[in-house]
């Protein structure tokens, strides 16, 4: 797994003194040395901690002139010779000779790295047939290189300089079934006699197209040729290389005919072909070319008019993960199973409908290679990736990438602590809080990292709280809970130790060591109190080079190539502390030699010896300490191939389980917490599939494959998470993907690995469920009942297996009648879950995801709608209760919908819930005026409006029409009508303002015409004072709990009590009325805008108690001015009012001004 972190670097590159119109020809990296070519010249970098350049070499204007510019580029795996062949086919060959003269790059250690001189040692024009051919890319092995021509042959030179000229692919040993494959354009009716010669002419077709690409593998002797109209041959090539060119021999032809670019993995055996489509086409080399899966982005949104096609694809060192580069944008990282790991392009999510386009002329920072990838390279350990943009000649940009090989290699992993290892820094998942996952940077010590780089091991402990991790030498140690480093002491010490493979042995640091001089390898055993040569507890020296290594318990796992496996016992005498003499001891206490033709094991790990959960409740035990030391029998092996299997030590038998995986966690015995919840896995597996998990095996031979139970294959992670282990107190699997961050001050984005989390707990339930163990599964889930994502997993559980049981009757519906089980899972699943406060929300929750057809089914077994709804009602929880509205009137009928209904509006209005009741306003409406059809109503709009009540909507909902308006008086609105008149009434006699303009917004009651009925009725206001002396007595109320009279104020504000926000004002006189910050804020809030709501209403029905009262706090005298103009007996009764009350002298300037207008109109009217 590679996930890129930080922000690209940028390598800039000499511009040439003379222009150029042709792009960067060559990136490649070898032994630490990057080698860039341009068409004028070419570079030599170091790619190591410091990267440097160290040498490049100028091509002068007559050279130029005389011979072209560079064209194609190779260099030797030596590193010594560098092969250029020009644009008019003159061939230069330079040597690379590396000087004493040391790079200082500042500070105390030495940089390690040395100048290079660059001197040409050839210049001849190469004898080819015709000057207007074309050439491809060059390839080479030591002796040779080979390069393709547009006319279909191939050229040979060695790297003395020697021209052996051009030759055709030999096609005269071909079988049947190999001329088959290559003449798919023939007709049917050729016999076999002749196809040997329509292959021959089907080839020579193929030889006029022009030869594009060439890749060779030199550890699988296979050569690829790639032709420009998008056919791809694969050739065999013989043990002695490129130089016998009769030997290479045309085999087969591969992909769908729209090739552009290949690259081949040669330790996973996987051929990826780049194609115009934009999609990258995978292949299995070891099953005859036959295509294992597609990737592309097209699920991200993107096609081809997008990033164009594919212009090249470079594999990571480890073949696990491979980079893609497009024509028109951006390049992406994906892991083998298809996972995104990492993208430079912008992502608007999965399955999008539209691709975010970023527009060339806009101003904001741009994504990187905007342009598209023509060049792209991987260092040699897969820290970073060098790009080179599209018609680029100015720079090259690095992405710094981590990795975490979790079953993979001769280092051990708990599946405890995610840790992804950079070349000098460590990032760890903070996991202590499952809510909020954070990934930490762990720098390491510059002293150690700055003469060891870069990070080669990284090993955890079982426990997850130390980290071993190794360099180029030596080792080093971190104590998560002290955060504090050891390392050793003496640096002599610490520079003989070549680590090869890390494990953690309890509290005992295992180091595989390759000793140098002697070509050896050896195990070395530090306490992790202390590194040092005095503290070694054991050196065991080791047959050869180890191949993977695993340790459960005190049993040390080593295998050795072709597939010799070795068990070691450990004892140790003493105590292991800094005061005792501690003394460690191996004895081997199994050895196997196995003979296979599969692919070689990428990972081992013991399986322990599962203690039978029935067993282990009976003896109220968690897991037998005598058991646990017992030696394990068993052990999983993932080979190359992502073949798994399952491997018996007593007899050395292998009984093969699944493919195509690329990591597992071996689960059980692995924890001895009370609150694991994984105990009763065996193991994990991660593929194309998703994540798999398997059970103990119930049957008595536990090597049939039958018995091992596979449930939820398809327990998918997301396409951009990655998994990286497990965390067991919350059963859940925790993952990282990649995000990005774009800053004003950066030219590009910020990569960051992000980690996030996803519950098997559902499956673990469910499978406790299947295997009649219902205790057990109730005892799991009270354990997990504070866990994060407890309800989710509830629901997820009993929706699985509903739609399992969905499912089974559609089978089955035509068959023959099946005795039915006396206790189905679908019932058992809901008496578990019914003993947890979430059921109720649960259950309604999973009829919304499902068709309505099946309800009858799920409320047979989780109980009656009306009862569900009545136990929520009396609980008070009136949401999840309005969600059983739809069920109740589908499965008992609209009468009974409809009673619960006008129950359930009428509770919340009294709870002041004014978006719920409007919800079921409509739904009372719609059910009562279409009474006769009501079921089928219900059914049509139950998917949709049973949404309504769990989800609040995003859009703006229209208002009743007329044919849904209160004025209708059918018999089932009537009721609806009297509870809303009944609550507004109720508002209104209490002056509770800000309820009344939220009721009325929520239920779209139809407040003019109430108003118009009630102004002399509930409605009424006395006078004016004694509305305000209502409302203040509210204030005097709420004001004891206040401490101040501002503090109350911003109460009043924060809680939306607008009326009581409004007249603050009017009973403090000037204390606030001085501040203009105050009354700055006084007009942004909220009870103003009510207040306008409600005097546009009043003054629809000229209600002129309630706008003198409203047009007063708002202090609208355009208003007021137009009533009294009309009433002057109104205008004298206001006058006294506001006069004779000392707090309303803030509104003694509204006077003199109403009063001004009044007399001014006054005398108007008299002249």
């Amino acid at each position: 797994m590679y996930m890129a972190y930080g922000y690209p670097q940028v390598i800039p590159l000499e511009q040439g003194q003379y222009p150029s119109s042709q792009k960067i020809i060559s990136l490649k990296l070898i032994n630490r040395l990057l080698l860039v070519v341009s068409p004028l010249h070419f570079e030599l970098w170091s790619s190591s901690q410091h990267r440097v350049r160290l040498g490049r070499y100028k091509r002068d204007g007559d050279s130029l002139q005389r011979e072209g510019e560079n064209l194609q580029a190779v260099w030797s795996p030596d590193t010594k010779l560098i092969a250029i062949l020009t644009s008019s086919f003159y061939l230069h060959i330079f040597k690379v000779q590396f000087t004493e003269r040391k790079v200082q790059i500042g500070g105390k250690q030495p940089s390690g790295l040395f100048l290079a001189t660059i001197t040409r040692v050839l210049n001849e024009q190469v004898p080819f047939d015709g000057n207007d051919l074309a050439v491809s890319n060059i390839v080479c092995d030591n002796k040779h290189m080979l390069l393709g021509l547009s006319d279909g042959s191939l050229y040979s030179i060695s790297w003395k300089g020697e021209f052996y000229g051009a030759f055709g692919l030999d096609s005269s040993q071909h079988n049947d079934s190999e001329v088959t494959s290559l003449s798919h354009s023939l007709a049917n009716s050729i016999a076999s006699g002749e196809a040997e010669r329509a292959f021959a002419s089907n080839y020579r077709f193929s030889k006029k197209s022009a030869i594009a690409q060439l890749e060779f593998c030199v550890s699988m002797r296979l050569l690829l040729v790639l032709y420009s109209d998008g056919q791809l041959v694969s050739c065999s090539v013989s043990k002695k290389g490129l130089k016998p060119v009769e030997s290479i021999k045309a085999e087969k032809s591969l992909g769908n005919g729209d090739a552009v670019c290949t690259s081949i993995a040669g330790d996973q055996l996987i051929l990826a072909v780049g194609t115009r489509r934009g999609v990258v086409e995978l292949f299995d080399l070891a099953d005859s070319g036959s295509l294992i899966r597609t990737v592309s982005l097209y699920d991200w949104g993107y096609t081809m008019e997008d990033t164009g096609s594919v212009s090249c694809i470079s594999w990571t060192p480890d073949n696990s993960a491979f980079a893609v580069g497009w024509k028109l944008r951006g390049l992406t990282v994906w892991s083998v199973s298809g996972c995104r790991l990492m993208s430079t392009i912008r992502q608007i999510g999965l399955s999008s409908a539209s691709s975010p386009v970023v527009k060339p002329n806009q101003d904001c920072k741009y994504e990187p290679l905007m342009g598209g990838t023509s060049l792209m390279q991987w260092d040699d350990y897969g820290y970073r990736l060098y790009a080179i943009e599209e018609g680029s000649l100015e720079r090259i940009l690095a992405f710094s990438f981590g990795k975490c090989c979790l079953s993979r290699g001769v280092s051990g992993m708990t599946y405890v602590r995610q840790v992804i290892y950079g070349e000098d820094r460590l990032l760890v998942v903070q996991s202590e809080d499952t809510d909020e996952l954070k990934m930490l940077h762990l720098n390491l010590p510059v002293s150690y990292i700055s003469q060891n780089w870069p990070v080669q091991h990284v090993a955890a402990s079982k426990d997850g709280m130390y980290l071993a991790v190794a360099g180029l030498h030596g080792l080093i140690l971190y104590d998560i809970r002290q955060k504090k480093w050891r390392v050793f002491g003496d640096i002599s010490q610490e520079q003989k130790i070549q680590c090869k493979g890390l494990l953690w042995l309890g509290k005992i640091v295992v180091v595989c060591n390759y000793i140098d001089s002697s070509n050896m390898y050896e195990l070395l055993f530090y306490p992790r109190y202390h590194l040092d040569q005095s503290s070694l507890l054991c050196r065991k020296p080791l047959l050869a080079k180890p191949m993977v290594m695993d340790v459960y318990e005190d049993y040390i796992l080593v295998t050795y190539r072709p597939f010799d496996v070795h068990i070691f016992h450990v004892k140790l005498f003493g105590e292991l502390s800094p005061t005792g003499t501690p003394d460690l001891q191996l004895s081997t206490v199994r050895e196997l030699s196995i003979m296979t033709a599969k692919s070689h094991p990428a990972a081992m790990r013991f399986i322990p010896d599962q203690i039978p959960r029935d067993s282990a409740l009976d003896n109220h035990i968690s897991s037998s300490s005598d058991l646990l030391a017992r030696e394990p029998a068993r052990c999983l092996i993932l080979r190359a191939n992502g073949e798994l299997s399952l491997l018996d030590l007593d007899d050395g038998r292998e009984r093969e389980l699944t493919n195509s995986v690329e990591l597992f966690w071996v689960t059980c015995g692995q924890s001895e917490e009370k609150t694991n919840l994984i105990e009763d896995v065996s193991w994990l597996d991660y593929g194309y599939r998703g994540m798999q998990v398997w059970y103990p095996s119930p049957g008595v031979d536990s090597f049939k494959q039958e018995d091992f139970l596979q449930l939820d294959p398809d327990l998918e992670f997301d396409r951009e998470v990655y998994p990286l282990g497990l965390l067991p107190n919350a059963g859940v699997v925790v993952g990282v993907s990649q995000r990005m961050s774009f800053s004003a001050c950066t030219e590009f984005p910020c990569f960051e690995p992000t980690p996030q989390a996803q519950t098997i707990l559902h499956c673990l339930l469910r499978h406790l469920l299947q295997r009649n163990k219902s205790e057990e599964a109730l005892r799991l889930a009270q354990i997990s009942a504070e866990k994060p994502h407890f309800s989710h997993c509830l629901e997820w559980l009993l929706f699985t297996v509903f739609d399992a049981e969905i499912s089974r009757q559609n089978v089955n519906k035509n068959h023959v009648s099946i005795q039915k089980q006396n206790v189905s899972l679908l019932e058992k699943t809901c008496d578990l879950i019914r003993n947890f406060p979430e059921y109720l929300d649960v259950v309604v929750s999973v009829a919304r995801k499902t068709d309505g057809r099946h309800w009858a089914d799920l409320f047979n077994a989780a109980g009656r709608s009306t009862e569900l709804f009545e136990d929520c009602f009396q609980r008070r929880w009136y949401r999840t209760a309005a969600c059983y509205i739809l069920v109740i009137a589908k499965l008992e009928g609209p009468a009974v919908s409809q009673y619960c209904a006008l129950r359930l509006l009428q509770a919340t209005l009294d709870e002041s819930l004014y978006e719920l009741a409007g919800e079921l306003v409509r739904f009372l409406l719609r059910s009562g005026r279409d009474y006769e059809q009501a079921s089928a109503d219900s059914d049509r709009l139950s998917p949709r409006f049973l949404g309504y009540f769990l989800f609040r909507s995003s859009y703006r909902r229209p208002s009743l029409d007329k044919s849904t308006s209160f004025k209708d008086q059918s018999a089932h609105i009537a009721p609806v009508k009297n509870i809303l008149e009944n609550h507004a009434s109720y508002l209104m006699s209490g002056k509770e303002l800000s309820k009344l303009v939220a009721f009325v917004k929520g239920t779209q009651f139809d407040l003019v015409e109430y108003l118009q009925r009630e102004r002399y009725g509930s409605a009424r206001l006395e006078n004016f004072a004694s509305g305000l002396e209502l409302i203040g007595q509210k204030v005097r109320v709420f004001m004891e709990t206040c401490f101040t009279l501002y503090s109350f104020l911003l109460c009043c504000i924060i809680t939306c009590h607008c009326e009581i926000a409004c007249v603050i004002l009017l009973l403090t006189g000037p204390f606030f009325l001085k501040k203009k910050k105050f009354q700055l804020q006084m007009g942004t809030l909220q009870s103003r805008l009510d207040a306008e709501f409600l005097l546009a209403h009043m003054c629809s029905v000229k209600f002129k108690e309630w706008i003198v009262v409203l047009a007063t706090l708002l202090r609208r005298s355009e208003v007021l001015f137009d009533l009294f103009r009309h009433d002057m007996r109104l205008w004298q009764a206001y006058n006294m009012t506001l006069q004779s009350h000392p707090s309303f002298a803030e509104y003694h300037d509204l006077l003199d001004d109403l009063e001004e207008k009044l007399s001014s109109t006054a005398n108007a009217e008299e002249k």
